[in-house]
């Protein structure tokens, strides 16, 4: 006999554990499934910055999506420590996206204006000024932006974070569970089948990342999505480098503790190639080395790369499919899936419980864009 479970999520990253884990707290006896290991693809690999103001100018729904997900991540980390003692590392220490140029100073000035506007926290600061908050900086940077309220976390942790904390509400994780296909009756779906057999559900969430489009295609959707993969690394030094988290158009540095930092990321879309390249790795350590030099001197770590799922008008996918009741989606998060995980999971919790959101998600609709391909009710 089948098992029957309220609620079923497909992907096994920080986006799926925060939709089982808000599932869960609202008592539904939830199923998620991961084809590979757990938090092994984007999310793992993921630097854990929480950039709403230094990647977004402060206009437009992402923005207000963003900035509304920022703003859980304080209680959250109190809550996900105690229900899985799990500890996600958050830092508030704020982000510094630095300027080269004049040009990018002109920008940032517009920007820091359109941020003071929509009521967040956003100063200038002189190159003097910002050498004198992180004197490894060096004498090239002539200002940056001090966004106070961005911060950082362990990207891997929250992931595990939530999934740990789904478990201990009673969801069942399965790892190397692979989704071969959905089954439908009179337009709703009511399971999946897989290669451990079928499991019964009206309720279906698919959040498997840059491999969310593939496994949607036999329900005739196919979304505007591409895999875009981003390469990091790694170093240690005996002393820390810096205390704020580093932003520039060219790479990230993000300080972890011990001193750790983390150095990304390449951009090279339209590939699932997760191999890391010599040329990758070079471009972000000539880039790094332009914002500290002292970084030459740091002990190697490691480097990785993870596929990141980005869409045609960089907006997030979150929402039920058109043609299938009860089926829904969340992907497309691009850079931004360790950053929007909390919203994303009370969304798509909200939607499958047939409430409306505490947000306008219109913006985010899966009928925005998609080519409705084979929308045959099954």
């Amino acid at each position: 006999m089948n098992k029957t479970y309220d609620a079923i999520v497909v992907g096994g990253g920080v986006n799926g554990g925060a939709i089982a884990y808000n599932l869960a707290k609202r008592g539904m006896e939830v199923l998620l499934l991961e084809k590979d290991r757990l938090v092994s693809k984007a999310s793992g690999a993921a630097a854990g910055m929480l950039g709403a103001q230094a990647e977004l100018d402060g206009k437009g729904p992402l923005f207000q999506l963003a900035r509304a997900s920022r703003t859980m991540f304080s209680n959250l980390a109190d809550e996900l420590k105690m229900a899985s003692g799990i500890d996600i590392e958050l830092v508030n220490k704020g982000m510094l996206r630095l300027a080269l140029t004049d040009d990018e100073q002109q920008e940032y000035h517009r920007i820091i204006e359109a941020h003071r506007q929509n009521g967040e926290l956003a100063e200038w600061l002189t190159g003097e000024e910002v050498r004198k908050r992180e004197p490894a900086l060096s004498s090239e940077i002539i200002g940056a932006m001090y966004l106070e309220k961005d911060g950082q976390v362990a990207a891997h942790q929250l992931a595990l974070g939530f999934l740990k904390s789904a478990s201990a509400l009673g969801s069942v994780i399965k790892e190397y569970v692979e989704v071969h296909s959905f089954h439908f009756s009179n337009g709703k779906i009511t399971g999946i089948a897989t290669n451990e057999g079928d499991f019964l559900s009206d309720s279906v969430v698919v959040t498997g990342g840059a491999w969310s489009e593939k496994l949607l295609m036999e329900t005739g959707l196919q979304l505007k999505t591409y895999p875009v993969k981003g390469e990091c690394f790694s170093v240690r030094t005996e002393a820390s480098l810096l205390s704020s988290t580093i932003f520039t158009n060219d790479c990230y540095l993000v300080p972890k503790k011990g001193g750790r930092i983390i150095v990304g990321a390449t951009v090279i879309p339209n590939t699932f190639n997760q191999q890391v390249t010599v040329e990758g790795v070079s471009l972000l350590m000539e880039n790094a080395k332009k914002l500290v030099p002292s970084i030459a001197q740091a002990e190697w770590e490691g480097a990785w790369a993870g596929i990141r799922p980005q869409t045609a008008d960089g907006l997030p996918y979150l929402g039920e499919h058109p043609g299938y009741r009860g089926l829904f989606i969340a992907t497309g998060h691009f850079r931004n899936g360790i950053l929007l995980a909390p919203i994303t999971g009370e969304v798509m919790a909200d939607l499958v419980e047939g409430k409306s959101p505490p947000i306008d998600i219109s913006s985010f609709r899966v009928d925005r864009s998609i080519r409705k391909t084979n929308l045959i009710m099954r």
